[in-house]
């Protein structure tokens, strides 16, 4: 017996987790993306991180055959980038265009100005019931600690100000 989907997905609701657009080059060069919350680091060493995606989307078809994806990760003021990469704004056809994106060492593209990046090669696909887990090698990337993150939270997008009284500080 399993737990009851919405149950669940209203328990997995109380956890706070950042917004991220996973994007890939295809081997003909098209571009894809989508907005994961299913994001996470792995190892230190080697520099290995996680993100998993429904195994019916063309983005999960396109890592596969590529072997290499990016992680972005939203600042709070991309709020609208993540809901294009979800594809939640109708009438979007190409979810990149308008956005001055760059490359790194495997050719997916790093949308401009977001809190973090990585550029990753697959290290190792898992299956994950209806997702598949990608493991990515972090071939590079930057940080932006000046551009605090897109956050979601109990079915919601926001953020955090920085340097807040309730502030718990990481050691």
């Amino acid at each position: 017996m399993h737990a009851d989907p919405e149950q669940f997905k209203s328990i997995l609701a109380q956890w706070s987790t950042g917004v991220t657009v996973a994007t890939t080059v295809a081997p003909d060069g098209t571009w894809h993306g989508i907005t994961a919350t299913s994001f996470a680091s792995v190892s230190l060493e080697p520099p290995l991180v996680l993100v998993c995606v429904g195994r019916t989307l063309v983005f999960r078809e396109a890592v596969e055959r590529s072997g290499v994806f990016a992680i972005n990760i939203l600042s709070r003021e991309q709020g609208h980038w993540g809901l294009v990469f979800a594809g939640l704004v109708p009438d979007v056809t190409d979810r990149f265009e308008g956005i001055a994106c760059t490359t790194a060492q495997t050719g997916s593209p790093i949308l401009p100005d977001t809190s973090g990046w990585l550029d990753c090669r697959v290290w190792n696909t898992y299956d994950g019931g209806d997702h598949l887990i990608f493991v990515g090698e972090v071939l590079t990337g930057e940080a932006a600690p000046d551009r605090p993150p897109l956050l979601y939270y109990n079915r919601r997008w926001g953020g955090f100000t920085v340097g807040a009284a309730d502030d718990v500080p990481a050691r």
